[in-house]
């Protein structure tokens, strides 16, 4: 009875660790897919702004693309390409906007498993 008790334990905590593994985030190849004119019209955006954002936006992808598909440096260039993209949205939109976009972009961030450390 001990050997039985022992043994659905241990199948149990292996079954658990191996559960738990499967759910870790991982950084999986970014895709391009950010709709300009949907943000444009969540962040009413004047046409002067809509066009910076799509410029910023677009920029902001081939860095991320780099980024997620490197093997070295992953966290530091993943740092460098969210935080630049906040620092020229940050000149571009006013601050209603930004305040919109930060919460946005950071939704969209946790919803793909990237996770910023520093």
């Amino acid at each position: 009875m001990r050997k039985l008790g022992l043994t659905l334990v241990a199948i149990f905590c292996l079954a658990a660790t191996s559960f738990a593994a499967q759910n870790q985030p991982t950084v999986a190849k970014w895709e391009s897919n950010i709709n300009v004119s949907k943000l444009g019209q969540f962040l009413n955006l004047t046409s002067l702004q809509n066009e910076e954002v799509a410029n910023i936006t677009e920029f902001f992808n081939e860095q991320m693309v780099k980024a997620t598909s490197t093997k070295k440096n992953q966290d530091a260039k993943l740092h460098t390409a969210v935080y630049g993209n906040l620092k020229l949205m940050k000149q571009t939109l006013t601050k209603e906007q930004y305040s919109k976009y930060v919460k946005l972009m950071n939704a969209t961030l946790k919803n793909r498993g990237i996770e910023l450390t520093r």
